[in-house]
């Protein structure tokens, strides 16, 4: 990931409190070539995404065909896991987007909008907006609409 992806995970991760810890599981991309099976390196990536989720955990798929979340619908649901989840997992597909498996197997499928983000993009904007829902949930000055 370039330094700048790092650098905004590692900024909104350090400012969730200790309960409620932002962490960070990357799951290799496959190799890709000129004349790579799309579709199998998608499901490969897909398979590893999946068997990185602890048991028990809640699986939010990102997909631009999901459900688009207003910040405060998503502070709503931050505050409901928080209170009934043992922990939240959200799946950020690599370039090729998520295979069908990860989607069925998703609890939630959330769309960031219409827009085609690069997956590096969408794990800081995901991180930022965890942060935001957290600071709504807290009545915190951080977020003004």
């Amino acid at each position: 990931m370039p330094g700048w992806v790092q650098t905004a995970w590692q900024e909104y991760a350090r400012r969730f409190p200790r309960g409620l810890a932002l962490e960070l599981k990357e799951v290799p991309l496959s190799k890709r070539s000129k004349n790579s099976d799309t579709e199998a390196l998608r499901q490969s990536e897909g398979t590893a995404l999946l068997g990185a989720v602890p048991r028990g955990h809640r699986v939010i798929a990102l997909d631009g065909r999901g459900k688009q979340w207003s910040t405060m619908e998503l502070a709503q649901r931050l505050e409901n896991w928080m209170r009934e989840e043992h922990g939240v997992c959200f799946l950020i597909g690599g370039p090729d987007g998520l295979p069908v498996t990860c989607r069925e197997q998703a609890r939630d499928i959330w769309s960031l909008g219409k827009l085609t983000l690069p997956h590096p993009l969408v794990r800081a904007i995901v991180a930022e907006q965890l942060y935001r829902a957290w600071t709504i949930t807290q009545n915190h000055p951080y977020h003004r609409s």
